[in-house]
């Protein structure tokens, strides 16, 4: 009955959206901006732009931001496509703020709240939070994530990952909440403390044929911890950087006595560089991110290759193994008006330990998408990535990294 009420809620959000998310669908791909301040024909072109206009303003994407608002709102919707999920839609509430308005120093304060539904019934909301404070001496971040939506297990490694025969499915039932507070201690450095609560459920658990050993699934999983990170960060904006550099360790303690149902530990690095081309407002980012793990890592734990943000193209959770590295450039073409394309390459492997790391399986992808500015530095992306044998289509807010 639950799975049901689930399917019947995402049927009429994709009903409400549809006229919505049809009127954005043709903005993108008229690949025009008028410039109001250029206007001067009443053409039916310039009355379709108005029209346009009108919309996105009521729906506070305008492109600016007002300062007078607590929190200065735009609500997006938008179109997204995986094998596990089918066609859905999802929706991206972006809120810009100020803690304190006399704050001359501190970037402009966000909350993103993305939520999504399926035709197959997947739910899920997920929440990005970033406060800047005391001229910038101090900031908070707080990620969570509440979902019910279907997932895939292939096992561990890239021998079995990579076998479509070992598929598995699963609704995920999940829970996550990470808050952490960052120290500025030079001018271009932080050091920070949080903790991190992730809870994950498998149900309604199908083999089909595969043979791999998906017993883990059978039970919950609950992992409570600490962590502690270091960082360097010369960027621009921490919303859509220009120029800058990010280098940054942040390692992570499980225990059982924190809550935790094992005891593992994740080490993070973490090294993104930005540059800025000419004049035009292009610029040229690549990232090299790895992810490492100790212990008895749980299922939902294991470090994955794929989704909306690692490596797009390939399915979130089809790549898991305890150790993981990547690297990923990107091209950004700044457009007219508030708009812009991206162009990617990247690569990245899996192994269950760091030295089986091997060029020789290394997982491909490139891809191309596009963008539109909601608020100032702050993008609404559409991404279409391309795998080795997979593929997929992303709807969320500013860049993958």
């Amino acid at each position: 009955m639950s799975r049901y009420r689930a399917k019947l809620k995402s049927r009429l959000l994709l009903s409400g959206l549809f006229v919505l998310t049809t009127g954005l669908s043709a903005f993108a791909d008229d690949g025009s901006y008028i410039d109001e301040s250029n206007y001067v024909d009443k053409s039916a072109s310039a009355e379709q732009g108005s029209w346009i206009d009108g919309l996105l303003e009521n729906l506070g994407a305008d492109g600016e931001y007002n300062q007078d608002k607590v929190i200065d709102f735009s609500v997006l919707p938008g179109p997204f496509y995986n094998p596990e999920m089918s066609f859905g839609v999802g929706v991206s509430a972006i809120g810009l703020y100020q803690v304190d308005k006399n704050d001359q120093v501190s970037q402009l304060s966000s909350l993103i709240i993305n939520g999504f539904a399926s035709a197959n019934g997947a739910l899920g909301v997920a929440v990005e939070n970033k406060t800047f404070l005391q001229q910038d001496t101090l900031r908070f971040y707080v990620d969570a994530v509440i979902a019910d939506a279907p997932e895939v297990y292939y096992g561990r490694g890239y021998d079995e990952n990579r076998l479509d025969g070992n598929k598995v499915t699963f609704d995920n039932q999940q829970l996550s909440l990470a808050p952490s507070l960052r120290k500025r201690i030079s001018v271009q450095s932080f050091i920070g403390i949080g903790m991190d609560f992730n809870y994950s459920s498998a149900d309604d658990i199908d083999s089909l044929e595969s043979t791999v050993d998906s017993s883990m699934l059978m039970e919950s999983s609950r992992s409570v911890g600490v962590n502690l990170l270091v960082n360097y960060d010369s960027r621009d904006s921490v919303l859509s950087p220009s120029s800058g550099r990010l280098v940054e360790l942040d390692s992570k303690w499980y225990r059982q006595e924190f809550g935790s149902q094992a005891d593992f530990n994740v080490q993070s690095l973490l090294y993104s560089e930005y540059l800025s081309i000419g004049e035009s407002g292009d610029v040229l980012a690549w990232q090299v991110h790895g992810r490492f793990t100790q212990g008895d890592v749980p299922w939902d734990q294991l470090s994955a290759l794929g989704g909306g943000g690692l490596l797009r193209g390939y399915n979130s959770g089809r790549y898991r193994d305890e150790q993981m590295l990547l690297a990923q450039v990107e091209y950004r073409l700044n457009l007219p008006g508030r708009h812009g394309m991206v162009f990617w390459g990247g690569a990245g492997g899996l192994a269950d330990n760091i030295d089986k790391l091997s060029t020789d399986e290394l997982l491909p992808t490139a891809g191309v998408g596009y963008r539109f500015e909601v608020k100032p530095k702050v993008n609404l992306r559409l991404d279409m990535g391309f795998g080795n044998g997979d593929s997929g289509f992303y709807f969320n807010v500013n860049e993958a990294f």
